[in-house]
C-alpha cells in the first residue's frame, strides 16, 4: 500500500478511534500525558525517533534535534524519547523553525518543549508533556536517532504511523498499520453512524444495540 494512501486514512480518522481499534486488536500504541502545546491541528505521519540523555561532562559535537530533521522527509514526525522529564526542555524555536521550513508534520515529546509562542506563530504543532523556558544546553544531548525508543511507555521505532489530537498521541507499528486503520476505520464510521441516529432521536442505547458496536470493541 502507498505511504500517502494509509496516511491519507488515518487523517480522518482520531486518536479514540485508533486507539480503540488497537485495544480490539490486543495491541499496544496509545499513549496518555502528552498533550498538545497550543491549539494544534491534528497531525499524522511517519516517525523519525529520537532518544536523549544527560550530557554529564561529555560536550556534544551538533545540536540535539538537527539530525532528525535533516533525515526527516516532508510530512514526517519528529518523535523524541526524553523518558517524560519535566525539568528542561529538549525542543526549541528554532528546532520548530527548521522543521517547519522542512516540511515536517510535528513533534511529539516525552518529555517538554519551550518556545510555545515561536511554534504557535510558524503554525508548527508541539504536543508534550508541558512547556518550561530551561534550555537542554549543558543538561542533555541527543543519544541517537532513527533507533528504536520507547515513547511514554510504547516501542517506536522510525517509519512507524503517528497520529496526535487533543486526545492524545497513538503510535502504530508499521507492520500492524493496515490491520489497524481498517478496524480504526470500521470503528469510526459505527460511530458516526450511532450520532446521526440519535440526532434524529434514536436513544444511545437503542443505537448501540442495533449496530452492535460494543460487540465490535471486544478483544479479538
Amino acid at each position: 500500500m502507498a505511504r500517502e494512501e494509509i496516511i491519507e486514512r488515518l487523517s480522518k480518522l482520531d486518536t479514540c478511534a485508533v486507539s480503540d481499534a488497537l485495544d480490539s486488536l490486543t495491541l499496544k500504541g496509545a499513549t496518555w500525558g502528552v498533550r498538545p502545546q497550543w491549539q494544534c491541528p491534528r497531525i499524522v505521519g511517519r516517525a523519525v525517533t529520537m532518544k536523549i540523555k544527560p550530557a554529564g561532562l561529555q560536550q556534544p559535537t551538533q545540536h540535539l534535534g538537527t539530525a532528525p530533521i535533516e533525515a526527516a522527509k516532508p510530512g514526517d514526525i519528529i518523535v523524541i524519547d526524553n523518558g517524560g522529564k519535566l525539568e528542561f526542555s529538549c525542543w526549541g524555536g528554532l528546532l520548530a523553525l527548521s522543521a517547519k521550513l522542512k516540511g515536517l508534520s510535528g513533534v511529539v515529546i516525552d518529555g517538554a518543549s519551550r518556545d510555545i509562542d515561536e511554534a504557535r506563530e510558524l503554525n508548527f504543532p508541539v504536543y508534550a508533556r508541558g512547556a518550561v523556558p530551561m534550555t537542554a544546553r549543558g543538561r542533555v544531548m541527543q543519544e541517537s536517532f532513527n533507533q528504536e525508543i520507547q515513547f511514554a511507555g510504547v516501542q517506536c521505532h522510525s517509519g512507524d504511523l503517528v497520529i496526535a489530537d487533543g486526545s492524545g498521541v497513538v503510535i502504530i507499528a508499521k507492520e500492524k498499520e493496515q490491520e489497524v486503520v481498517a478496524a480504526a476505520e470500521a470503528i469510526y464510521q459505527k460511530e458516526q453512524e450511532m450520532a446521526d441516529g440519535i440526532r434524529k432521536g434514536y436513544s444511545g442505547l437503542e443505537m448501540l444495540e442495533k449496530l452492535g458496536y460494543e460487540q465490535m470493541l471486544k478483544k479479538q
